[in-house]
């Protein structure tokens, strides 16, 4: 039986829940030193894979060689490891043994 004062909207309470959504975890795209592999084929790998100035791409390539290693980026997973499968795809291309790797920030 229904009541006057009665509405749809008395029948039940709509709660919502606020959700937190957690960012993503980091990943560092690293480049790796070798004997073969030019600095200026680095310094272009740093320009068109991972889009950086010509004075910051330097700098980077100037790191990984006087350091063994240095980070190129730091992305989503995917785009890591879609950065080092890009990385790795022009360095075949132009016959360098390149190494990129990635590790969680």
């Amino acid at each position: 039986m229904k009541r006057d004062n009665d509405t749809d909207l008395d029948r039940g309470v709509v709660t919502e829940t606020e959700k937190k959504l957690k960012k993503p975890p980091l990943y560092k795209v690293l480049l790796h030193n070798d004997d073969y592999t030019t600095m200026e084929f680095v310094v272009h790998v740093l320009q068109s894979v991972f889009h950086h100035a010509p004075t910051k791409a330097t700098q980077i390539m100037l790191h990984v060689h006087r350091r063994g290693m240095g980070v190129a980026g730091v992305y989503t997973y995917e785009i890591a490891e879609t950065k080092v499968d890009q990385v790795h795809e022009l360095a075949k291309k132009y016959e360098f043994p390149l190494k990129c790797s990635m590790e969680e920030a």
